[in-house]
C-alpha cells in the first residue's frame, strides 16, 4: 500500500474533477479529494472505494481560505506520507462584463482560480522535494484564456495567469524532478458550461452549444472523461519529458477561423 502513488484533486465533485478522480482510482492511485460541496464529495469517495477499492480521503472546504489550503496538504501528508501528483482543477466564476464586475467577485475568482493553485503548488512541491521520485502538478486552465468571450474578465485573467505560471513553475521546480503542466479544455459538457442565460434569465446554453459546435472540426463538445484521460497521461511516465506547457483539448476549435455553416456556404461540396 505504501508504494502506491498519491494524488490531490481539487474541484473533485464536479464533472472534470470527478472524471479525473475516477481515472486515477482505476489506475491504483490513492486519492485526496477536495471540493466545497461536502455531500457529493463524500459520495464520490465512497463510490471509488466500493468500485475500485481506492483509498480515498475526502476533505471538503473552501479554497478561498488559506488555512484550508494548508490543511489539505498537511492532511494528505499525514494520512498518506507523500504526494505524487496535484491536479488544480477547481474553478469559480460569474458571467458578466467588466462593466458590472465588483471588487469582491474579482478577488474571489482570483483566490479560487489562481491563488489557490499557486499556494497548493508551493506546499505540495515542498513535500515532493523531500521524497524520492519528484512529482507532477497539472493546472486546469481553459481555452478561453486565449479565446475570451467578453463576459468573464476575472476568470479569463486568472486562467491566462495560470498558464504563464505553469511555465514559470516548471522552471522553478524542474531540477527537483517536478514537472508542471497544464490542460486547457474547450467546450466540455459540465455544469459550468450549462449555466448561460439571456437578459431575461432564460437558459440559452443549448443555443450556445450549437453555435460553438458549428466551429468545432470534430463536430461535438468534449466530455469530462476525455480531459481526465489527458490529465492522467500527463502525470504518467509516458509524458516524462513534457513540462512547462499547456495542452489544448478542444476538438480543434481554437485554430478554426469561421463556422462550418459559412464554410459550406462558400464550398458546399468540400465541408
Amino acid at each position: 500500500m505504501k508504494d502506491k502513488k498519491v494524488v490531490i484533486i481539487t474541484g473533485a465533485a464536479g464533472g472534470i474533477g470527478g472524471a479525473t478522480a475516477t481515472k486515477f482510482a482505476e489506475e491504483g492511485f490513492r486519492l485526496v479529494l477536495s471540493d466545497i460541496v461536502q455531500e457529493p464529495l463524500t459520495t464520490l469517495a465512497e463510490e471509488l472505494k466500493n468500485r475500485y477499492n481506492a483509498d480515498c480521503l475526502a476533505i471538503p472546504g473552501d479554497l478561498v481560505q488559506t488555512s484550508y489550503l494548508e490543511n489539505l496538504v498537511n492532511q494528505a501528508i499525514q494520512y498518506f506520507g507523500r504526494v505524487d501528483a496535484l491536479v488544480n482543477n477547481a474553478a469559480w466564476r460569474t458571467l458578466e462584463t467588466l462593466r458590472t464586475l465588483d471588487l469582491e467577485t474579482w478577488e474571489k475568482t482570483l483566490r479560487i482560480c489562481l491563488t489557490a493553485p499557486v499556494f497548493l503548488t508551493k506546499w505540495v512541491a515542498n513535500q515532493m522535494e523531500k521524497q524520492a521520485g519528484g512529482g507532477v502538478i497539472v493546472n486546469v486552465s481553459s481555452m478561453m484564456a486565449s479565446r475570451p468571450s467578453g463576459c468573464g474578465p476575472a476568470y479569463i485573467a486568472a486562467k491566462g495567469a495560470l498558464e504563464s505560471l505553469t511555465a514559470e513553475l516548471a522552471i522553478t521546480y524542474g531540477r527537483s524532478g517536478i514537472r508542471v503542466v497544464g490542460v486547457a479544455p474547450g467546450y466540455i459538457d459540465t455544469e459550468l458550461s450549462n449555466d448561460y442565460v439571456d437578459a431575461d434569465g432564460e437558459n440559452i446554453s443549448a443555443r450556445m452549444t450549437a453555435e460553438l459546435t458549428d466551429f468545432i472540426p470534430l463536430a461535438r463538445g468534449g466530455n469530462p472523461r476525455e480531459v481526465a484521460e489527458a490529465i492522467f497521461w500527463l502525470c504518467s511516465p509516458q509524458a516524462a519529458y513534457i513540462s512547462g506547457t499547456t495542452l489544448t483539448i478542444d476538438g480543434g476549435f481554437k485554430p478554426n477561423f469561421n463556422s462550418y455553416s459559412i464554410k459550406k456556404t462558400q464550398f458546399p461540396n468540400e465541408f
